[in-house]
């Protein structure tokens, strides 16, 4: 019998704890499950989704991308380069890829600003009035 301990399994939570974290929806957590973008790490016997702190980094990345209007296709393809390059299977067409979604993002996260600098104006247009 060996002395070395087995490796403890990773804390679970349930999806109630991890909308309370994120800030999302209980709906759209199923939804991404569902979809297979972020899919739990298990589930219980009675079929309850069972999320790792993984789970929850990559719950993350999704919602960062939300805001910035990226397609649930966009965000599975996103997730799929992030394993890659933790894999240390980054080429060069995958960083070539994820340079497009980092110019992407730029771009939208300008866009969003040019509307936060219209909002500000309305606002002190109003509070003139």
């Amino acid at each position: 019998m060996s002395d070395t301990p087995s490796p403890r399994p990773a804390a679970t939570m349930h999806i109630g704890a991890v909308a309370e974290r994120t800030g999302l929806s209980l709906r759209s957590l199923r939804h991404w499950d569902e979809v297979g973008l972020v899919r739990p790490s298990a589930r219980t016997e009675g079929g309850f989704r069972l999320y790792t702190e993984s789970d929850v980094e990559r719950i993350l990345l999704v919602r960062r991308m939300k805001p910035l209007g990226f397609s649930l296709e966009e965000m599975g393809r996103l997730l799929e380069l992030a394993d890659r390059v933790a894999a240390g299977d980054a080429d060069d067409a995958v960083r070539a890829e994820l340079a497009g979604l980092v110019a992407a993002a730029q771009e939208r996260r300008a866009d969003l600003a040019r509307k936060l600098d219209m909002a500000d104006e309305l606002i002190a247009l109003l509070r003139a009035l």
